[in-house]
């Protein structure tokens, strides 16, 4: 039998970050990734676009720092020596949540069955450091297989394939270009060792105000983002599984 690493959550974050490397609230043994979240503008044009972290988990001892096992939980997928090969493996999570852009942060929220929430959809982000060249740090969010927020739990799988139409690189924006870049997926999916994250993805970034160039600038830092087209809401992870190829 492979062999399979799962998050039950039941003690704890178990490694897993919110956000911006946020604490993860986990309530009777259930993470809760909870809105507002900030404006990941690491990837804007002419990378791939914006995107919010829902929650992320380390995979390699090098990007996992062990004495922020107090505030993240330890991370079992690192101290346990699971593979960082995630090729066709399968990843399944339970989930649940209420999605839309109106949001249940506003006033007269009404759920919808079938959240708008602007063209973005939950997906899975996997990154990885290459030796290139160019030596960078790739990432591809797989765009072909997104979850479905579900207002009941459902469980969901996902094959990660080498298949470079099921995935979207997104590159870096024009400052970044020496951290971020591109790459090969088959080569990412062999050793994912930075990080694996669960994002909304893209998002739709309309400023405050009038903005010279909202993409050389940084959204939500260098100018102010209108809320109401980013997605608000609730999305609850129950467990979390990968299991691994015979």
């Amino acid at each position: 039998m492979p062999k399979i690493y799962t998050e039950t959550f039941d003690d704890g974050p178990g490694g897993w970050v919110a956000d911006l490397c946020s604490p993860l609230p986990v309530w009777d043994g259930v993470a809760h990734c909870i809105s507002p979240w900030s404006v990941d503008a690491n990837h804007a044009p002419p990378g791939g676009g914006y995107l919010h972290l829902l929650m992320y988990l380390h995979t390699h001892a090098r990007s996992w720092n062990p004495s922020s096992a107090e505030e993240h939980g330890h991370n079992r997928f690192v101290e346990n020596g699971y593979s960082t090969d995630l090729t066709n493996a399968k990843l399944t999570v339970r989930l649940r949540g209420t999605m839309d852009l109106a949001g249940p942060l506003c006033n007269y929220h009404k759920h919808v069955p079938q959240p708008d929430l602007g063209g973005a959809r939950l997906v899975l982000l996997a990154q990885a450091r290459i030796e290139g060249p160019p030596k960078t740090t790739a990432n591809f969010v797989l765009t072909g297989q997104p979850f479905e927020i579900t207002s009941g739990w459902s469980e969901q799988t996902v094959h990660l394939v080498p298949d470079p139409d099921q995935w979207t690189c997104i590159g870096a924006r024009h400052d970044l270009v020496d951290r971020y870049g591109y790459g090969d997926i088959a080569e990412v999916l062999s050793d994912v060792n930075v990080d694996i994250i669960f994002i909304l993805y893209p998002l739709t970034i309309v400023p405050l105000g009038e903005v010279d160039d909202i993409h050389r600038q940084w959204a939500a830092k260098d100018y102010k983002v209108d809320m109401q087209h980013l997605p608000k809401g609730l999305v609850m992870f129950d467990t979390v599984q990968i299991e691994y190829p015979a």
